[in-house]
């Protein structure tokens, strides 16, 4: 496995032996061709998660929920009684929990048949279609609007896996760092830009003579329709490896049932791996600790600080913007400090910004502004390297079940922050203890990822590190 000591800072670069024939794309231009092609498929699906899942569906779905309820305030789907303000909560958690059992079949097949892009296509489109399909979403139509989003929700979960699968085969493990976070980037340049225009639209819906509710919903076609476009891009620029040995046993094996099998094969390999494990472990706890302040800051600014709706969007902007810059200094600084200690500098930041958070006045929009600088600054670095540094823990042949994993332990564990969340404020009755109890998902993933010898871990795996990680 190596004579390295773990995680040295200049131990010398060496290939990849995990670079098995027709992983990585061939040196110079090529490689950079498919990285820009890559960094595309960010550019194209994260205003799906920005307009749509942030900003206008929940509010609109809700309000075409409540058109349709009885008297009671109640909705029927299926026979089943549902208090019109929680379907589109539960709407997101079906399609969370179906995310969650999709996504590793999904990868066990791509990584078996070796066919990453083609199931990336379909999955993308599919989600890209019941986005842009969210334009008929009127009147009372809030079933048809659950169904929209789960599908899309669950085609995006899926897409995503593929995508990351893809890093270990375009970039060398000494690049990694740096095409993780410009890809980071393009995914946040792209939200802020987007989030941009169809603000102008839904704020100025009258002016322009068109109905708020129809400006909602062409924002939200809107982001169906870049996101397909855009798909184009990667799909024309990635190419397509062959499986690996060990999951080549080709599409007439890799049915239903085989998917589970290999998945649970899978599950019990990671047990060999238990640095890798322990990896995705400190990543859900710190990640938690990510989406939380994510979902939660509105709630914290509105009714905790008493801050109005102008205030919450500009801070969302601001962090879409700053995340930018954010994803690409902390890029540069794990060149050279390695990534796992950019990581490690980087839940520290949030820790602080968090804290900080408690002490915040109310109805004081600049500090709020302060603290939405703070989260863009680490947000889409900490992110960013955190997929880089995975992408050096998986075995060669099993990127996007593994990757399927990563993103499992930060959709299926989404609610414990939350949970933490709003039982601090049941318990306490004030937000600023509940914003404060995140803390400790950030101490934790902290700890615990200090305990991570990550050099041995991607050797164990069958990979030699970078020379700084």
């Amino acid at each position: 496995m190596g004579t390295v000591a773990p995680d040295a800072p200049d131990a010398p670069q060496t290939p990849d032996r995990s670079a098995a024939p027709g992983k990585l794309a061939a040196p110079g231009r090529e490689r950079r061709r498919e990285q820009r092609g890559w960094y595309f498929y960010d550019w194209a699906n994260s205003v799906f998660s920005t307009s749509v899942l942030t900003v206008f569906l929940g509010p609109y779905l809700t309000e075409v929920t409540k058109s349709a309820a009885d008297t009671d305030g109640y909705v029927h789907p299926m026979g089943i009684p549902v208090r019109a303000g929680s379907f589109f909560p539960y709407a997101v958690s079906a399609s969370v929990l179906l995310s969650v059992l999709v996504m590793p079949l999904a990868a066990a097949f791509a990584d078996r048949t070796g066919r990453k892009k083609p199931l990336l296509g379909a999955a993308a489109y599919l989600g890209a279609g019941a986005t842009t399909g969210m334009y008929f979403l009127d009147g009372d139509r809030y079933l048809l609007g659950g169904v929209l989003l789960v599908v899309a929700n669950v085609s995006f979960a899926v897409s995503i896996v593929l995508y990351h699968a893809f890093l270990p085969q375009i970039a060398a493990p000494e690049e990694r760092d740096r095409v993780s976070a410009r890809g980071w980037a393009f995914g946040y340049a792209s939200g802020a830009l987007v989030l941009v225009a169809n603000l102008g639209l839904f704020l100025g819906h009258e002016a322009l003579g068109v109905a708020e509710s129809t400006a909602v919903r062409i924002c939200l076609a809107s982001a169906g329709l870049w996101w397909g476009i855009f798909t184009v891009v990667p799909l024309l620029r990635l190419r397509e490896r062959p499986a690996v040995a060990h999951s080549a046993d080709g599409a007439a094996r890799a049915g239903l049932g085989q998917g589970f099998r290999q998945l649970a094969g899978t599950l019990r390999q990671l047990r060999r791996y238990p640095l890798t494990l322990m990896f995705l472990l400190a990543y859900l706890l710190y990640n938690d600790g990510i989406q939380t302040v994510i979902t939660q800051a509105s709630v914290y600014g509105s009714e905790g600080l008493g801050l109005d709706q102008t205030t919450l969007i500009g801070a969302i902007l601001l962090v879409q913007i700053l995340a930018v810059a954010g994803a690409l200094l902390l890029g540069r600084l794990a060149a050279r400090y390695g990534a796992k200690r950019t990581i490690l500098g980087s839940l520290v930041a949030w820790t602080a910004t968090v804290g900080a958070g408690y002490f915040l006045p109310r109805e004081d929009p600049v500090w709020f502004y302060a603290l939405a600088v703070g989260i863009g600054l680490v947000l889409g670095g900490s992110q960013a390297l955190s997929r880089s540094l995975f992408s050096h823990l998986v075995p060669a042949g099993k990127e996007a079940e593994y990757f399927a994993l990563y993103e499992i332990s930060d959709r299926g564990t989404s609610w414990l922050g939350p949970l933490v969340f709003g039982l601090t404020y049941q318990l306490t009755g004030e937000y600023r203890s509940a914003i404060l109890s995140l803390v400790v998902f950030f101490a934790l993933g902290f700890a615990l990822l200090l305990r991570v010898p990550v050099r041995r871990a991607a050797a164990a795996v069958g990979n030699v590190a970078p020379g700084r990680i």
